[in-house]
Order: structure tokens, then C-alpha cells, then sequence
């Protein structure tokens, strides 16, 4: 399927790269609202550069990815599906969800599809953790915990105000990928009870080139809450910009017989740790799978990073009149309850979902080998 990126930040070289792994994607143009970022990726990609309105008319193009900074997907996602085009876009799917609901409506009035990253839980362990719930090794899974917690951007990223106002924080930022992966595992949230608190009311940049530069802190950035699923499992998480150190696991899962802990769900790879009853933990890697074999390098580190596998499995299920497993579905209800958290804990109120989901559909080796090259 013949693609055309909007957004050329840091993000989109690894979407670049992605047609390079799997073997339906092809990306034929660009454009970004500066032209100087999009000539330097035309460039680089040996792609077309356009403006975004000549990239949205281009009748060669079938599908639009959007890199756009997050004020920005609503629109661009909007304009892309009048435009008779499919949509794929980085998280969050809206800036909240009443905007998503206008999205999903018109996505089904257009028949035409939406995804959503983020698309980690895709990853190997994610799907080796889904394998051992459905197959129920650790038996019925009834509690568990999400922990995310550091202490912000503002000492590394070069601007970091986005990430303290309306539609950043420590849950539309990150707590996505987490909130993803717990309903690929568990399902549905029917029930939202929160608390959020604000240490700092601003943040002093550490970073260059804006050394010493204050943001105002525009949303809370400690949220704790229980998510209660439809299957009546519940979920404590504690998502905050407010911890300098800790010893907290990403997600752990406590069932009937044993409990299973998952590593960063911001990540494809990576070893989960099981354990039957009262025994030892034994430790399963995925490095083997081949969404968790290491390709790319982090740091001092050498991670799996197969971003753009919810982009090649939607082409897939479009040309096989499929649902997407990165459907807006998902996304639109990762997105209320995001939302939904931030609501409980404004109105002091237990928050009700509107939206439901089916979990999606796993994605297996064979799957896979059909995708990559």
C-alpha cells in the first residue's frame, strides 16, 4: 500500500525504516508544515516532498501516517478520511475523547479505517504474556499493578513544555503504552477511580539549549487509580513525573495459580518472570521471537524495535477486510480511559466507561512471516 507521512520529526526515520522490515508498506511522499523538515527527509528517504494539502489530494496514495505532534492528530486524521483516505497515526488518537468520538463517527459514515500506536504490545513479550494468560498458566488473573514513575523530561528533552500541558502528563505520554498492553491482556475497563496531585506547579529546563527556562505545569503529573475491567479484574497504577528513584515493576499479574510479571511496555522485547504458586520465578525470554529479536541500537544497548507493525498488520487486514489489531476501536477506548482517569480524579467520582473493545486478536509467528520481508 502506496503511504504518505505527515510529520517529519524524530519519530518518522523509524517509520521510514519500518518499510524496510515488513513488506507492505511503501512511502512515496512527504510533507510537514516546516518545509525544511520535509525536504531533509525527502531527501534522505529518496521520497517526494508535498505540501500537506498536495500529499492529502495525491490520488497514488492510499494511506496517510501521521507524525503529527499530538494537538494536531484530531485534524490531520480528520482531514486525511475526507479526503477517502486511511488513517495511521502516533498516540494518542485525540486530545480527548470527545474529539475521538467525532473521529470514530467519521471514520464509520467514510468505511474507511484508523489505527493507532502505540503498537509495542505486539511485541514478544506482550504476545508471550497474552499466550500464557489465554493458555491460563498463572490461572484467573484478578489483581495486578502498573507503575510508571521518573522525574519528567525537562532534564534531557530539548523542549519539553508540551509534556506539562493539556494532553501531555505522565498517563497521555506514556501510561498509554501500558494502558494498551493491560487491555490487549485483560480486555475492557468498565470502572475508573482516581487521584492526582501536582508536586511542582513548574519545572526549571536542565537541558540545552534552554538551560534554566521555567514551564508552567498546566496538567497533574502524579495520577494514582484502580481500573476495574469488565472481567472484574483491578488493576492499581501509580503514573507520575514526581519520583526520582524506585524499585517498582512495570506490570505484574496476580492469578488463581502463579503470577506473571512483564517488562517495559514501551518495548517489543524483553524477559517476564513467571511463577506457579509459591515457587521460584523462572525467567522467559524472548529474544527469539521475531519481534524480540534485538535490531537496533539504544544507548549501550541493542533493543527490538519493530515500530510499524500496527501500520503493516492494518495494510493487511485492509486488503483482507479485516479489522486492524491497532483499531480505533482500541485506541478510542485506551483513550477514554486516559481521559477517564483525569476525570475521576477532578470530579472525586468513580467514572463509568462509555466504550468497549475487543481485545485484539493475537499476533502469531506465522502471522508475522507473512508480514516482514
Amino acid at each position: 500500500m502506496k503511504v504518505g507521512i505527515i510529520g517529519c520529526g524524530n519519530i518518522s526515520d523509524t517509520y521510514f525504516q519500518s518499510q524496510n522490515l515488513f513488506n507492505n508498506i511503501n512511502i512515496i511522499a512527504c510533507a510537514d508544515i516546516i518545509n525544511e523538515a520535509a525536504e531533509k527527509s525527502a531527501k534522505e528517504q529518496d521520497v517526494k516532498v508535498q505540501s500537506v494539502e498536495d500529499l492529502l489530494t495525491n490520488k497514488d496514495i492510499d494511506l496517510i501516517l501521521n507524525l503529527t505532534i499530538p494537538s494536531s492528530h484530531k485534524e490531520i486524521i480528520q482531514k486525511t478520511l475526507e479526503s477517502g483516505k486511511h488513517s495511521f497515526s502516533e498516540k494518542p488518537l485525540a486530545m480527548s475523547f470527545r474529539k475521538g468520538l467525532e473521529l470514530k463517527k467519521l471514520s464509520d459514515e467514510k468505511g474507511l479505517q484508523v489505527g493507532c500506536a502505540p503498537d509495542t504490545f505486539l511485541g514478544a513479550a506482550g504476545q508471550k504474556a497474552r499466550q500464557f494468560i489465554d493458555e491460563n498458566k498463572i490461572g484467573k488473573v484478578s489483581l495486578g499493578t502498573f507503575n510508571m514513575m521518573s522525574h519528567g523530561m525537562e532534564h534531557w528533552h530539548p523542549n519539553p513544555d508540551f509534556f506539562f500541558k493539556l494532553g501531555g502528563g505522565p498517563i497521555f505520554d506514556v501510561g498509554v503504552y501500558y494502558i494498551t498492553q493491560l487491555v490487549n491482556l485483560l480486555g475492557p475497563v468498565e470502572n475508573i477511580i482516581s487521584v492526582s496531585g501536582t508536586i511542582e506547579q513548574e519545572r526549571t529546563i536542565t537541558s540545552e539549549p534552554r538551560y534554566g527556562e521555567k514551564i508552567k505545569v498546566e496538567t497533574p503529573t502524579t495520577l494514582m487509580a484502580v481500573l476495574e475491567f469488565a472481567n472484574k479484574t483491578k488493576i492499581q497504577l501509580f503514573a507520575s513525573w514526581d519520583v526520582w528513584k524506585h524499585q517498582h515493576n512495570t506490570i505484574e499479574l496476580y492469578g488463581s495459580n502463579g503470577s506473571l510479571v512483564l517488562p517495559d511496555p514501551n518495548h517489543f522485547g524483553g524477559e517476564l518472570l513467571v511463577s506457579n504458586k509459591d515457587s521460584d520465578w523462572d525467567i522467559v525470554k524472548t529474544d527469539k521471537m521475531l519481534l524480540g529479536i534485538p535490531n537496533k541500537k539504544d544507548g549501550d544497548d541493542i533493543v527490538a524495535n519493530y515500530r510499524g507493525v500496527g501500520l503493516a498488520d492494518m495494510v493487511n487486514c485492509i486488503s483482507n477486510n479485516k479489522n486492524a489489531r491497532c483499531s480505533i476501536d482500541l485506541a478510542l477506548h485506551v483513550l477514554e480511559i486516559m481521559d477517564g482517569i483525569l476525570i475521576s480524579s477532578k470530579n472525586n467520582s468513580i467514572y463509568k466507561t462509555e466504550t468497549s473493545c475487543d481485545q485484539p486478536a493475537p499476533l502469531t509467528e506465522d502471522d508475522i512471516k507473512n508480514l516482514k520481508h
